[in-house]
């Protein structure tokens, strides 16, 4: 066998637990592939840290100070966009996974997901992979089959144009202050649009929303129009 050294897949760390970094730092320090170069606190920090070191993937946490994870995913497509992410968190909201997606993350696990899963989403991300926690697959793949299997209704029809328009902001990953600056209206009657939205379209979530109207054709997931 040759004696040449694994190929190093340099990673950073975010998240604004200390603990939590310090257990995923030793948890991929057993694979040898593995090499974990910076850590942050928070968006910011890593968004930085992610320029610094032009890492080959991020493992940032949704929830963190300063700048979300979804945040630091769609700035690092501009400045560092060699760099891959994967998103791993507690949360496995809806809305949360739609925005990850949107924003362009290459992986969502669950801090459920063991060491070894850990490593092997790394890789597989490096490689080019898209990697989904099964949790998250499963909620994925339930209700698109539900919203493909519905095409056949008219419901969107019924959404008013502006409710169009803010249902398309969402698919792209927007939040509800972003909508509003984008429109020019306040957070609460973006949020009068989606409750609108959730009853016409008889869906409980944005996740929701998105999907039944990709199912019709009305918008897509990877549409990503000028901002």
């Amino acid at each position: 066998m040759g004696t040449g050294r694994m190929p190093q897949i340099r990673v950073i760390l975010a998240d604004d637990h200390k603990l939590m970094r310090e257990g995923t730092r030793r948890a991929l320090e057993q694979f040898p592939g593995l090499n974990v170069v910076g850590e942050a606190n928070d968006g910011e920090q890593a968004l930085e840290l992610t320029k610094a070191l032009r890492p080959d993937l991020a493992v940032l946490d949704i929830r963190m100070p300063k700048l979300n994870g979804v945040e630091v995913v769609r700035l690092l497509k501009q400045v560092s966009p060699e760099t891959k992410t994967l998103m791993l968190t507690a949360y496995d909201d809806d809305d949360y996974v739609l925005a990850a997606m949107e924003a362009g993350a290459s992986g969502y696990l669950l801090k459920t997901t063991g060491a070894k899963g850990l490593a092997d989403a790394i890789q597989r991300v490096h490689e080019g992979e898209s990697v989904l926690d099964p949790a998250i697959a499963a909620k994925v793949a339930r209700l698109w089959s539900r919203y493909r299997d519905m095409a056949r209704s008219d419901r969107y029809q019924d959404l008013s144009l502006r409710e169009r328009e803010v249902l398309g902001l969402s698919a792209r990953g927007l939040r509800n202050k972003a909508i509003a600056d984008k429109l020019g209206i306040s957070v609460r009657t973006v949020e009068g649009h989606f409750n609108s939205i959730f009853a016409k379209l008889h869906v409980g979530s944005r996740l929701e929303a998105v999907l039944y109207a990709v199912s019709k054709h009305v918008i897509k997931l990877d549409d990503k129009d000028a901002e």
